[in-house]
């Protein structure tokens, strides 16, 4: 006989995580089932360690270009790789922990293994059958390889955090998150990077001139840039290095090839084609504003669906479905507008919101205004590797209502949240200017933009 639950979630990442804590928090008896390590895509291989790596690529970086120019000369300094891995493999480690004591906290049973659906109420784990009246699907995603010949001698960012040493030379194949943040800190520590994107500047979906300046950062201090460049094929080569090819005639040598071409869904493997619950055509699952699927009593969350594929919204995501399912708030939904997001890069971007192309389709450009101001940062100010930073407002309509929050340079990953929490509230640009700036600070620019 199955072992009975209120709610199974099966997908131990960000987004399953907070929806099974939040359900059992308001009573539920909740089964959470992982097939790997907790904490999903975001803490075992994305986010969490690609951070730690920025951090530690911003400290080359300002060894490397500016503390000279604030008086610090040094000798030699070595960087010792299996340090960082072993600090940042140690923090993970105590993050796993943390979320083991916050299911047992809560009350939620957890399982190490793999689930199938045996109908649509009722999943296999190791032999054992549990059912419940509600299941969320938080399977996640997998990156991309592209269809060509030697794809598979190429790696994927996953492969990247196994790493037991850094090469000599690495190329990177994408333009989009997660191709611009590991090749700017691969740079950084010293290996000699290419990256190679598919048109001409990378980032499609953000504010075109916020990537300008990017790309011009890149190209002044960054790893190689190549544009307009498809892959063609790779080999391997008889000392273990790696040709890959281009649709120009272009080729490179190296030792390791990170493709970051785009992400898919983990929809097959589990059974979901005994449930009935649809997908789209590029694989993801469907689902509606309240994170239904197409069968009752189905839910997804996160990369498996094709809301946007982001931590926080996960995170969000999950704990609203549970607010709805289980705390009596049937209208508890995800609000999917103004999310804001951050490149890691060098120096990092941020935005929320339109950009200037996105509001002008949607509202006319006789709706459309916009602000900027561009400044070099203070930090790199006094060096001879000055930053450009970029700030720009786009509002809308008479009162100025803003719809758009794009910046890059020195602190703007820290400093959008808050703005970001004006923006959803209904902020004008008039509300922006009567604040006081604090100075001297980069955030000062978007209160006293003319």
């Amino acid at each position: 006989m199955a072992k009975a639950y209120d709610y199974i979630v099966i997908g131990g990442g960000s987004g399953g995580i907070a929806s099974a804590n939040r359900a059992a928090i308001h009573g539920a008896k909740v089964l959470l089932v992982e097939g790997k390590a907790v904490g999903g895509t975001c803490v075992n291989v994305g986010c969490v360690p690609k951070k730690v790596m920025w951090y530690g690529a911003q400290i080359a970086e300002s060894l490397r270009l500016f503390a000279p120019s604030y008086g610090f000369n040094y000798g030699p300094v070595t960087f010792d790789y299996d340090t960082l891995k072993k600090n940042r493999e140690a923090y993970i480690d105590r993050i796993h922990g943390s979320y083991e004591r916050g299911f047992e906290s809560n009350g939620v049973d957890y399982i190490y293994d793999y689930a199938t659906f045996v109908d649509a109420h009722t999943i296999e784990v190791a032999g054992e059958k549990y059912t419940a009246p509600h299941i969320l699907i938080a399977t996640g995603g997998h990156a991309l390889y592209p269809e060509i010949p030697g794809a598979e001698l190429g790696e994927i960012s996953d492969d990247f955090f196994a790493w037991d040493s850094l090469p000599e030379r690495v190329a990177v194949v994408g333009a989009g998150y997660i191709a611009i943040e590991l090749s700017g800190v691969l740079h950084a520590l010293g290996v000699k990077t290419d990256l190679f994107i598919r048109h001409e500047r990378p980032l499609r979906h953000f504010d075109e001139e916020i990537v300008d300046v990017l790309v011009d950062a890149i190209d002044a201090d960054g790893p190689t840039l190549h544009r307009n460049a498809s892959p063609k094929s790779v080999e391997k080569n008889a000392d273990g290095s790696l040709t890959v090819a281009f649709e120009d005639g272009e080729s490179l040598v190296v030792d390791k090839l990170i493709w970051a071409i785009g992400r898919k869904a983990n929809t097959t493997g589990f059974g979901l084609e005994k449930t009935g619950v649809a997908v789209d055509a590029r694989g993801f699952i469907t689902v509606d504003d309240f994170q239904n699927t197409s069968v009752e009593g189905i839910y997804a969350v996160g990369d498996v669906t094709p809301c946007p594929a982001l931590t926080p919204v996960a995170i969000k995501a999950g704990r609203l479905l549970s607010e709805r399912l289980f705390n009596n708030q049937p209208k508890a939904k995800m609000d999917y507008d103004m999310i804001p997001t951050v490149i890691f890069s060098h120096p990092p971007m941020a935005s929320v919101g339109l950009s200037e192309a996105a509001a002008v389709a949607k509202f006319g450009s006789d709706e459309i205004k916009t602000y900027r101001s561009s400044f070099v940062s203070m930090y790199t100010a006094v060096t001879d590797h000055r930053q450009p930073n970029k700030m720009k407002l786009v509002v809308r309509g008479e009162d100025e209502v803003i719809v758009g929050i794009h910046a890059i340079g020195q602190g703007v990953d820290e400093m959008l949240q808050g703005f970001a929490v004006a923006m959803k509230m209904g902020a004008t640009k008039a509300d922006f200017d009567s604040t006081v700036a604090i100075h001297p600070t980069g955030s000062e620019e978007f209160v006293t933009m003319r």
